[in-house]
């Protein structure tokens, strides 16, 4: 269970959970290739790593190899860019954690451009498509760990979130799927459902008119630490689980839905009119 030299990939390390990831993971003596469109941010992160390391000296992070790599999820080249990176780095990936994403906030019939849908579609379900398909050989090998970071948007159903709660149902059937295949291979496949948190994807939500919203819509007084949410993903990696359902209100959720789906569906619409009047300080 030690992830002492494991060389782990953290798609979207820029920022959030993947930045407090690289951090916790760091921490465990793991080697990292973080990865993002912002260098600077990566560089950022990185550079706070070999600052706690220091701090830390043999009791931290120190021996730690911390690389980054500029690349968009969306593109498959700079998906492969990323794996290949890695393994000329490091000679061998262990775990590969499918971070990157981006949200909406809007109603479907106030987008004023459909393709927003195919973006997110893109980064959130097809990025992690393309880096684990590059990066399927090498974890074989070394028996590694695929981890899938969803949402509850990918167990239910949630207005305004048309778009991102397809592409995270996507990454649910796609990694659901692999985990059937890869069964005699050794490599574990996990999937993260965290509920809301504090990393600030929701500010930077895609609105109606394709651009940055600039307003978190959740009420703060119930969203969880990224420093709680990353404990819980680290866990659930170490220990090679199937799933991390990270709310009991997501974990109650999937058993109503099956008897009364409707009460669900209710307490979605509910949720979101209160986000709502929240931004409206009402």
């Amino acid at each position: 269970m030690s992830l002492k030299n494991n060389v782990t990939i953290i798609t979207g390390a820029s920022t959030g959970i993947g930045e407090e990831l690289a951090y916790q993971l760091a921490d465990q003596g793991a080697h990292l290739v973080l990865t993002a469109r912002r260098v600077a941010e990566l560089e950022r992160v990185a550079k706070k790593i070999a600052a706690r390391a220091a701090a830390k000296g043999t009791k931290g992070t120190k021996g730690t190899k911390v690389i980054v790599v500029s690349a968009d999820v969306a593109v498959q080249a700079d998906c492969k860019k990323i794996i290949d990176t890695a393994i000329a780095e490091f000679g061998r990936i262990d775990t590969l954690v499918n971070n990157a994403g981006m949200t909406m906030w809007a109603k479907f019939e106030d987008i004023q451009d459909v393709d927003m849908l195919a973006r997110i579609m893109q980064v959130n379900y097809m990025g992690s498509v393309y880096c684990t398909y590059f990066a399927l050989p090498h974890l074989k090998a070394s028996k590694g760990r695929i981890v899938g970071v969803a949402s509850l948007t990918g167990l239910l159903g949630v207005p305004t979130r048309t778009g991102y709660a397809a592409s995270k149902h996507a990454m649910r059937g796609f990694f659901d799927s692999l985990r059937i295949e890869l069964a005699d291979a050794g490599v574990s496949v996990t999937m993260i459902y965290p509920g809301f948190v504090a990393t600030g994807i929701r500010e930077n939500a895609t609105g109606a008119d394709g651009k940055p919203s600039l307003i978190d819509p959740v009420d703060q007084a119930g969203v969880m630490s990224v420093a709680e949410c990353t404990a819980l993903i680290v866990q659930a990696l170490k220990n090679r689980k199937r799933e991390e359902v990270m709310t009991l209100k997501g974990k109650l959720g999937q058993w109503l839905k099956l008897i009364a789906p409707d009460v669900i569906d209710g307490m979605a619409k509910k949720a979101v009119e209160g986000n709502q009047k929240f931004v409206e300080g009402k």
